[in-house]
């Protein structure tokens, strides 16, 4: 029993263990690296002149677990270790860290010394650096923003006790300057965001960056770990996913829809991706779907299907969308608002909590009802006397499964905030009525969440919806025979879309 549970609960590796840790920084457990690098061919750690970089380096996991590889790979051309050791540490590993705290301990997870140039070194250097190098700059400020990663100078722009998080690799324009050579491998797990000063908590995503400015290296193979939301464009990323798309030279993706399953109690919405991309391939991309700790589904495909401008994360769903699109009908984004249909914004509190002559018009606020006067909409007043349907505007993650769609049915004399959209406003209160019954169905969710990878549910997201004819009541099982769809395809909806309720 005890043998028992030590063996669970021990963990001989301490950047497994720091992968486990809640933390703003999302460490990379050994087990993903070996997964990435897997992905290489693996003569690369056959031959003594490959060359790798991590430009984002944490806890040198990446390198390390490439080191020994190579030690391995490369004992019949150094049958002596040490001859060995000091020719892979000093020739073909580099590295670029994102912090003076994370230079120090990746140096000692990769060197087994903080200072390489000491002699507890597993490989002597004449620097206290190595090859894994950490220089502290500044951003470059413009309009309140830095000009390389965007990020707010209100927040960023601090004294020497505070790290700057202006990360080398991306804040130049001469990146191949830094080591002054040429590499046949760039792989890490970029940082994913920065405080842009926006509301609330506004950030801008940063992890893109890495993969372009890696690009600009021209190296033979780039890996990288990052959120899955490039998917779907947005937020400053719609240059970056139509790039990513339209290059086919990306030849394997991974793609986790819960991030978790790759980063033990890590959250990250819409989910994480690592990929292969191979400077001399043209072709189709290999999607591989996980889900826990299987593989559910592979398939060889164009990552950017006909008629799509986002890409499906669901091998099992291109069969569906393609058979829904054979009908050529207009789609449900026609009739969904856009944000702030009223002009009130989510923070909107300028109402009454009773209905009174003065205030008659119930407003559907952020998790409350309060009442406005008709004087007060700025927007769109001819909709206040009709029948509508309200849709939240953010709905949970980006997951499929759990990423139910609630919607309300507006009766007139009511408006609501940006919390919500407005869907197709009406005098029939039936039409009204059906459109919530199509909204209620699997087969609506499924075709939503293909879009959806986000908790954002703008107008857009719905284009793969197609619209119905809403003089009637609409079910799944209506709506699979409509569209001709196999009892795989169903079965595959239905596992897909997780229990309402």
């Amino acid at each position: 029993m005890a043998e028992s549970l030590f063996n669970k609960v021990y963990n001989p590796d301490v950047l497994s263990c720091l992968a486990n840790l809640s933390n703003d920084e999302v460490f990379t457990p050994p087990e993903i690296v070996n997964q990435m690098l897997d992905m290489l061919p693996q003569e690369l750690f056959k031959n003594p002149d490959t060359t790798f970089l991590d430009p984002a380096c944490k806890t040198g996991v990446f390198l390390r677990e490439i080191a020994k590889r190579l030690i391995k790979g490369l004992e019949p051309q150094f049958p002596d270790l040490q001859e060995r050791i000091d020719h892979i540490f000093h020739k073909q590993l580099f590295g670029i860290a994102i912090t003076e705290l994370t230079s120090l301990l990746s140096r000692r997870g990769v060197y087994c010394s903080k200072y390489p140039n000491s002699e507890f070194s597993v490989s002597y250097f004449d620097t206290a650096e190595g090859n894994i190098r950490y220089k502290r700059i500044p951003h470059t400020w413009k309009d309140g923003k830095c000009i390389y990663c965007g990020a707010s100078q209100k927040e960023y722009d601090r004294g020497g006790e505070l790290e700057t998080h202006a990360y080398e690799f991306i804040h130049t324009i001469t990146p191949e300057k830094l080591f002054d050579m040429k590499f046949d491998v760039i792989i890490g797990n970029p940082p994913y965001q920065l405080s842009d000063g926006g509301n609330g908590a506004s950030a801008k995503p940063i992890y893109h960056l890495f993969v372009e400015q890696a690009k600009k290296l021209k190296p033979r193979y780039l890996s990288m770990i990052i959120p899955a939301r490039w998917y779907a464009g947005g937020k400053g990323l719609d240059n970056f996913r139509n790039n990513m798309l339209t290059d086919d030279r990306l030849r394997i993706i991974h793609d986790f829809v819960n991030a978790s399953d790759c980063f033990t109690g890590v959250e990250i919405k819409g989910g994480v991706c690592y990929f292969l991309w191979d400077r001399d391939y043209h072709g189709d991309c290999t999607v591989i779907s996980h889900s826990g700790n299987k593989i559910i589904s592979t398939m060889s495909r164009p990552l950017l299907e006909k008629n799509c401008d986002t890409f499906i994360r669901y091998n099992d769903a291109i069969q569906i969308l393609h058979k829904v699109q054979a009908l050529q009908e207009k789609t449900f984004d026609t009739i969904v608002s856009a944000r702030k249909p009223f002009g009130f914004a989510t923070d909107f509190r300028n109402y009454a909590k009773n209905v009174d002559m003065a205030h008659c018009i119930k407003l559907y606020a952020q998790k409350d009802i309060g009442y406005i006067s008709r004087s007060q909409v700025e927007k769109n007043a001819e909709w206040i006397d009709l029948w509508k349907v309200y849709i939240p505007e953010a709905i949970g993650s980006g997951n499929m499964e759990t990423d139910i769609v609630k919607p309300v049915l507006g009766e007139p004399k009511t408006a609501c905030t940006e919390t919500y959209v407005v869907v197709s406003p009406t005098t029939n209160k039936a039409m009204a009525e059906n459109i919530i019954s199509y909204i209620n169905t699997k087969f609506f969710h499924f075709l939503l969440g293909l879009k959806k990878i986000t908790q954002h549910t703008t107008s857009k997201t719905y284009s793969f919806v197609p619209m119905q004819d809403f003089s009637q009541p609409l079910t799944d099982k209506i709506l699979y025979a409509k569209y001709k769809l196999t009892d795989d395809e169903i079965d595959f909806i239905e596992s897909a879309i997780g229990p309402k309720g």
